[in-house]
């Protein structure tokens, strides 16, 4: 039998399997939000760009995690921005400090959307398409759903969460208006149930928004961390190759320019 490998998993192999080796093909960027110091990864996208992907980190900061994943955007064809919601120099890695760190935005949800559109407005300073996408991992997912429910983005043509908190906060709720949502979810994630992943598509079917939820057998939560002992090749390779089909359709659709 002769197996075939398509170029976005062999991407993704490699990445994966050359996770402490990671040389960045872009750039780490400080911007400044109202007199405060913030620290993402910009990179261009490889030949003409289809859009833009803003990154928004998980609970441990901008690392090589999320510079790796911007490189893989880019060499799809997208210009790509990690953006940095904890502040340059705090990257949390005891979980006492990466809690107290998500906690703090959490509990001030004006300032979570206020250091997000921040970031987007940076990506373009750097160049960046004006069509973007949000794409958050874990917190980063809860970030962009957060960023879908206030219509406040200009401009942002879809929304992705991989393996993020789904529930809707008391008093808020999604716009028709709202722009195409993809959900990646673990099915064996502990931290954010079936429920959570049911009853978001409840109250997206009510608001008539697209969307597309893909549900990986036996993955855990942040089943696609390179490196970490949650991560599950099989489930990562999937919801990639289904992310980036997805980002390609709308790309090809002419709603990402």
């Amino acid at each position: 039998m002769i197996k075939t490998l398509s170029f976005s998993s062999l991407v993704l192999t490699c990445y994966a399997a050359n996770a402490l080796a990671f040389s960045p093909m872009g750039e780490d960027i400080t911007y400044t939000v109202n007199d405060e110091t913030f620290e993402g990864y910009y990179v261009s996208a490889i030949n003409e760009s289809k859009g833009t992907v803003l990154i928004i980190h998980d609970w441990d900061g901008v690392d090589d995690y999320e510079r790796q994943r911007a490189d893989m955007l880019a060499n799809e064809g997208y210009d790509a921005f990690a953006i940095d919601l904890f502040g340059a120099g705090n990257r949390p890695q005891a979980v006492e400090h990466k809690q107290a760190a998500t906690s703090q935005l959490y509990e001030d949800r004006a300032r979570m959307r206020q250091l997000t559109l921040a970031g987007l407005t940076q990506a373009r300073e750097q160049g960046a398409a004006e069509s973007t996408v949000l794409l958050g991992y874990c917190f980063g997912g809860a970030v962009a759903l957060e960023i879908a429910r206030s219509g406040e983005a200009n401009d942002v043509v879809a929304y992705s969460s991989f393996h993020g908190s789904l529930a809707t906060p008391e008093g808020q709720d999604y716009p028709q208006t709202t722009p195409p949502i993809f959900i990646a979810h673990g099915g064996a994630d502990e931290s954010v149930s079936l429920e959570e992943v049911n009853t978001l598509m409840e109250t997206l079917e009510a608001a008539e928004i697209t969307y597309e939820v893909n549900i990986y057998s036996g993955a855990p939560h942040a089943f696609s961390v390179f490196g970490s002992d949650r991560y599950q090749a099989r489930a990562d390779e999937r919801s990639w190759a289904s992310f980036t089909q997805w980002l390609n359709n709308i790309s090809n659709n002419g709603v990402l320019q």
